[in-house]
């Protein structure tokens, strides 16, 4: 999750995708972020669903053994909207040399001290993601439920484009539009605590076919779209139902 309009948002876009009040919801989140049982639970719980779905992308897209223990050795990777580095850190135990951009300074913060007491080498940028990453491009470029919180959705996809070097892989995760994600998510998550009140605007969410229509539009190619479903026994899995969130790994085209 990160501040709506990111460019931690995208490279060449303008700065205006950035909106204000999302980077203050998320980084008055930052001191608890890596707490499993407190405001940021939820992310806790995605987490291991989301790196399974990297994996099996890294590993099709790349042709990398799924027994290795590091699939992204000498491999770069960008995190957009990075929060206190939840995904940053994995993605540096797999081998890649880790860059995390986040629009609020305070999820920065929380990400630096975290990493550091791993003993984890990060580069942890807060600010405009055009500014802080332009002119670089990355092997691979992910983006966990940011999409929905930016205030150019096209832009934001065309920076995160820019951004992913030619044969890179993209990975991007975010709710469907469906009356199933707004119980879910608002009437349920939000309205019982389990996810920080305010954190969603439903009519933001994007569907799959619109966020598909947006990185085609910046020259991208949709390889594959997996939903992420919940169940009472499994709790967060990989399905194919896409109704409540999903999951989306693209190439240039």
């Amino acid at each position: 999750m990160a501040a709506r309009g990111w460019y931690k948002p995208g490279m060449g876009v303008n700065i205006a995708t950035i909106d204000p009040r999302e980077a203050e919801h998320f980084g008055r989140l930052a001191a608890d972020w890596w707490n499993p049982k407190g405001e940021s639970a939820m992310l806790h719980r995605l987490n291991p669903v989301r790196l399974r779905y990297i994996r099996e992308a890294v590993d099709a897209h790349w042709g990398t053994d799924p027994r290795d223990f590091l699939p992204l050795k000498g491999r770069t990777a960008l995190d957009v909207g990075c929060g206190a580095g939840l995904l940053c850190e994995p993605l540096a135990r797999l081998g890649a040399a880790v860059t995390g951009v986040d629009a609020a300074p305070e999820n920065i913060g929380a990400a630096r001290a975290h990493a550091a007491a791993a003993g984890l080498s990060i580069d942890y940028r807060a600010g405009e993601f055009e500014r802080e990453v332009s002119g670089r491009t990355f092997d691979l470029v992910t983006s966990m439920e940011v999409v929905e919180h930016v205030a150019d959705p096209a832009a934001f996809v065309a920076g995160l484009a820019a951004a992913l070097t030619p044969g890179g892989l993209m990975v991007l995760s975010t709710p469907n539009r469906t009356p199933l994600s707004r119980l879910a998510m608002i009437t349920v998550g939000e309205g019982l605590g389990m996810i920080p009140r305010g954190t969603h605007d439903h009519d933001k969410f994007l569907t799959p076919d619109e966020l598909t229509a947006l990185l085609e539009d910046a020259g991208m190619a949709v390889t594959d779209i997996t939903g992420l479903g919940f169940s009472p026994t499994v709790g967060f899995h990989l399905s194919g139902d896409m109704s409540l969130n999903y999951l989306l790994a693209a190439r240039h085209a």
